[in-house]
């Protein structure tokens, strides 16, 4: 398998009352797509005051170019954080390949 590292995937779990703000971030930032999720989970931050000690918090996944993880991560972070337990992460992992699926072809990184 070939590996491509010029993409990385970057994956924001954050508090769903900031996410207005991060998603207008990214627009500002001129990020052309992402995905918002809405999960459950337990970290940092548990609600032990609920049956379900899970909380929800909202995912945002963005694939970009690899030049540019950074700067989002960083973004995402100076608008999520609030200083409180469960602000949430932020991870960036390299991507071996992206394919455009309209396309059936392979996208380069310029076309980020």
């Amino acid at each position: 398998m070939k590996t491509n590292t010029d993409f990385c995937k970057v994956t924001a779990i954050i508090r769903c009352e900031v996410l207005d703000k991060v998603e207008l971030r990214l627009q500002e930032l001129a990020v052309h797509g992402f995905s918002v999720m809405q999960v459950k989970g337990c970290g940092e931050y548990t609600d032990f005051y609920s049956l379900d000690c899970m909380t929800v918090h909202s995912r945002v996944e963005i694939f970009t170019s690899a030049n540019r993880a950074d700067v989002i991560a960083k973004a995402i972070m100076d608008v999520a954080h609030t200083g409180v337990e469960g602000d949430g992460i932020v991870a960036v992992l390299p991507v071996n390949q992206i394919y455009r699926i309209r396309k059936r072809a392979e996208m380069l990184p310029e076309d980020m």
